[in-house]
């Protein structure tokens, strides 16, 4: 069991740095004073790239990331006044008002450069503009997150087999099938409908919005989890049926094109997204007003499948990916997963009471700290480093890595190690 100092040691690390660091890093390098919103792309040494492409993507995490922070307390008031010139932005650039929902990339004016509807972007959009609404009370949130949530409704279910059909054309017409992702559907899109449908409801008590997350989870966990070991399946057919995952062939405003062509094993997950999935869904239930406990076997399998394949009991830090029931030979570690499972390795701990739980907890938070957060760059956390922790991808910021997972998870972190300190527990 830890013991009171060593939570509190943690806890004050995280608190000083989120706030003396992490934020300001953002706050004080991305804004783009000629053109508006942000400009994002950092190389190891958190210096600017170059790139000025605005992604959607990184203009919309920027705005949940700047108001969950005000809405947490941080910032003293320049969160909110972020979030403001981030929705302020992507209003005044990204939305079709010709065919409804938002463009995927702009130049650094604002001029669309990418047309296409991206499901993933879209359920950003409901996140987004429903936390910046709960964090500022500006009524451009709460109506901007309706409007996506209605072009979602229109656009995107597919009304036959369930669920949401994810890449389409600026017309809202499917994409092209195969690499270009028109006849499929993700885990990692239903999951974040999830997430922002918990937002939604959290900023509307609507009724319909809670029959509509409460759907978007029994299909998660009836449809899109494997049935011996409860773990995430990465990509199906409209009817879900598993099919070894592809990289699509949409552009993410990244510095380098991603590879396309290959396929990941039908057997593989990601440690990461599926201890992500559980947290994220204890806090839906949290919403919902549903104990806990209704999900803790959800929790348990995907933690304990993390702790088992996952995590690196050598070096420290969780791997990408891996097969399901056999160690992985994958062996790189990326920013984000590190990010996700310190939560969820927290809420294990809370919820299930295992001390290998909080062990696993310090085991990735010391990898983190010895190895991808770069503090002579500023404070962001490298893209991707090997098993060792040597940088392999330096970037500290690009068109989808911003801060949304880095910040929230310390303030998450914070909020679960506040509560285990004064035993209140979640």
């Amino acid at each position: 069991m830890p013991t009171n100092h060593e939570i509190s040691t943690i806890l004050d690390h995280a608190r000083s740095y989120l706030t003396q660091h992490l934020l300001p890093f953002w706050m004080d390098r991305s804004p783009d004073p000629e053109h508006g919103g942000f400009l994002v792309h950092f190389d190891r040494h958190g210096k600017p790239t170059g790139e000025t492409t605005k992604t959607f993507l990184s203009h919309v995490r920027m705005l949940f990331t700047m108001s969950s922070a005000h809405r947490a307390g941080y910032g003293d008031g320049r969160c909110a006044t972020l979030a403001e010139m981030a929705a302020t932005f992507l209003l005044d650039h990204y939305w079709d008002k010709e065919h409804g929902g938002w463009f995927w990339i702009a130049d650094r004016e604002g001029n669309p450069t990418n047309t296409t509807k991206v499901g993933y972007g879209h359920t950003f959009g409901i996140y987004a503009f429903s936390e910046y609404f709960l964090a500022t009370g500006d009524p451009r949130g709460r109506a901007t997150a309706d409007a996506t949530y209605r072009a979602v409704c229109e656009n995107m279910v597919d009304t036959r087999n369930g669920g949401f059909i994810e890449l389409m054309q600026r017309d809202w017409q499917p994409e092209r099938p195969g690499r270009f992702g028109g006849d499929r559907k993700s885990l990692d899109v239903h999951m974040h409908m999830m997430e922002a449908l918990t937002t939604y409801y959290e900023m509307t008590g609507h009724p319909t919005h809670r029959r509509r997350l409460l759907e978007i989870i029994d299909l998660l966990l009836s449809r899109m989890l494997r049935p011996g070991s409860g773990t995430g399946i990465a990509q199906f057919t409209y009817d879900f049926h598993p099919l070894p995952a592809i990289i699509f062939a949409t552009s993410w405003g990244r510095d380098a094109a991603p590879d396309e062509g290959g396929t990941h094993p039908l057997d593989f997950t990601s440690y990461g997204h599926n201890v992500e999935l559980a947290w994220l869904l204890l806090h839906a239930a949290e919403i919902l007003r549903i104990p806990p406990t209704v999900y803790s076997s959800v929790l348990r399998n995907m933690c304990d499948h993390c702790l088992r394949y996952g995590l690196d009991a050598e070096f420290g830090g969780v791997y990408c990916e891996g097969p399901d029931q056999a160690p992985t030979t994958h062996t790189e570690k990326q920013f984000w997963q590190q990010g996700e499972v310190l939560i969820g390795f927290l809420d294990a701990y809370i919820h299930l009471g295992e001390e290998r739980y909080w062990a696993a907890f310090r085991n990735v938070w010391d990898f983190v700290f010895a190895h991808m957060v770069n503090m002579e760059g500023g404070g962001e956390w490298y893209e991707r480093v090997d098993r060792q922790g040597n940088v392999i991808d330096g970037a500290l910021g690009h068109g989808w890595k911003v801060n949304y997972h880095t910040v929230r998870s310390m303030i998450q972190v914070i909020k679960r190690l506040g509560h285990i300190q004064d035993g209140r527990g979640r």
